[in-house]
């Protein structure tokens, strides 16, 4: 099978960033669209022993501690077999040490016998100076410390990975020719890439190939006030406003004082984030990628506009807006395909201050703090705002910082849409009906049986049938004014 579920394995001793992977790895796949989540044995564990003890519990001659241990893994894998086969999920990460051959062959085993695709993600570190800042940074907050100082969480943990290290047997060349994995040496040093099956695991790899752990900030701010956003008009090439351009100033001040070491700056081909980055005097790179979202025939109108003249599209827009494409546009599914290569080069990167538009910003956002896709085009990323990101152990970190500079809100709060009737699962019952209606003023009746405040339901629908469907502009204009007064609207 070509299109079968895949299952990730994660492999290495502790402290050598596996669930830092894991993390990362099921946040991107999630991103783009992989339906993927994670199952870390070591939660299984805290759930089942509420109370952490020492490293004894991990001693490969601890009886009571290898039972406990198996039961967490088999409990694990039976959700992954859950999520993949019963919940349509895609990818399972499953985040464990998983250090000996015998183990592996169980669970390779175990992704035949349900038609998985078992790719393993093993990670060598044999640097002390990077094992010692992950002891730090991660396992010192774990809960399995909480009670204790930093030199005991420390002492205790040394010797929790000595318990695993007689046992280790890594991904070899020979012994594991016939499996599919990638090999990551001392965090990206190098690598070691064998059997890559299928489009997910290249792009896997991929995404694994460009990411590190070099401590850096990453900015983010929408252009500065732009001429069209004070007319409340979408989309367009305008200029900067006069605030827009007093913002200009403002973020050129503010990126001097935090005196940042290399940063890059990128912008889109577009003329109000070129004029924002001009003022901060410093080189910048032009990326077409970062280009605002195409709204097609809306271009250059207000939601008003947008609402009069295609009163279907922006109901259709309000029900999905995540997966709702403007006609002969984009929807933020597309964008979200089209920002790949932006994240893939943002994660290869150091600081970088990106100067770019609401819907992409939106879409960087909701990356970087692993929001679903459902809340992404909610997402807040006001004007005059830049957002300073900082990658934590397992996360980011965020800073709204507001430059002073007053400007529009260009921020649209989801509507509470209130189905009236059954138009969700198919809309096959719209051209079963005669044609007249289709001629009428069908397109009306949806839009406002959408509307928060609409009330009328099928009485609108079934007056406007027995009207015989009249294809006057009277009568559009009739029917539209009764329902809109029926609802109080007028």
């Amino acid at each position: 099978m070509t299109n079968c579920p895949t299952l990730i394995v994660m492999v290495g001793l502790p402290a050598r960033g596996k669930t830092y992977i894991s993390k990362k790895l099921t946040r991107y796949l999630n991103w783009i669209g992989v339906p993927t989540k994670e199952f870390n044995v070591g939660q299984y564990r805290r759930d089942l022993v509420k109370k952490y003890k020492s490293f004894e519990f991990f001693l490969p001659d601890n009886e009571e501690g290898l039972k406990i241990r198996k039961q967490c893994a088999l409990a694990a894998l039976n959700d992954v077999r859950q999520y993949l086969s019963e919940e349509n999920g895609h990818v399972a990460v499953f985040d464990a040490t998983n250090t000996t051959r015998e183990r592996r062959e169980t669970i390779y085993k175990f992704g035949e016998e349900n038609g998985y695709k078992t790719f393993f993600v093993e990670s060598v570190c044999v640097d002390p100076e990077v094992i010692a800042a992950n002891i730090v940074q991660v396992k010192l907050g774990s809960p399995d410390y909480v009670d204790c100082s930093n030199d005991e969480a420390t002492e205790d943990f040394m010797k929790r990975i000595e318990c695993y290290k007689n046992s280790y047997e890594t991904l070899d060349e020979n012994l594991d020719k016939d499996l599919s994995y990638i090999k990551i040496m001392d965090v990206g040093r190098s690598y070691l890439v064998n059997r890559v099956m299928d489009h997910i695991q290249s792009r896997i790899v991929y995404y694994l190939m460009n990411i590190h752990v070099t401590p850096r900030s990453i900015y983010l701010c929408r252009h500065g006030e732009s001429e069209l956003n004070l007319k409340g008009r979408i989309g367009g090439d305008p200029g900067l406003s006069v605030r827009g351009k007093e913002f200009a100033k403002s973020l050129a001040q503010f990126i001097n004082e935090q005196n940042i070491k290399d940063l890059k700056v990128w912008t889109s081909q577009m003329k109000r984030t070129i004029q924002t980055a001009e003022a901060l005097g410093v080189p910048y790179e032009q990326w077409k990628v970062l280009n605002e979202i195409d709204a097609g025939v809306c271009e250059e109108m207000t939601y008003e506009e947008i609402q009069e003249n295609y009163p279907l599209e922006f109901a259709l827009r309000d029900q999905d807006k995540y997966r709702y494409r403007y006609p002969k546009g984009e929807s933020y599914e597309d964008l979200v395909q089209r920002l790949e290569p932006v994240i893939m080069e943002l994660e290869r990167q150091e600081n970088v201050l990106v100067i770019c538009h609401q819907a992409v910003m939106r879409c960087l956002l909701a990356y970087f703090l692993d929001k679903p896709a459902e809340q992404l085009p909610y997402l807040k990323c006001p004007l005059h705002t830049v957002l300073k990101l900082t990658p934590v152990a397992y996360g980011c970190k965020v800073e709204s910082i507001f430059l002073n500079v007053e400007a529009v809100n260009t921020h649209r709060d989801k509507p509470e849409v209130r189905m009236l009737f059954c138009l969700i699962k198919s809309w096959s019952w719209i051209y079963s009906l005669p044609k007249f209606l289709g001629n009428c003023c069908w397109k009306y009746h949806l839009m406002l049986i959408w509307e928060e405040s609409c009330t009328c339901g099928w009485p609108a629908m079934w007056s406007c049938w027995q009207w015989g469907g009249s294809t006057s502009g009277a009568h559009r204009g009739w029917c539209r004014q009764w329902h809109r007064h029926r609802a109080g609207l007028e």
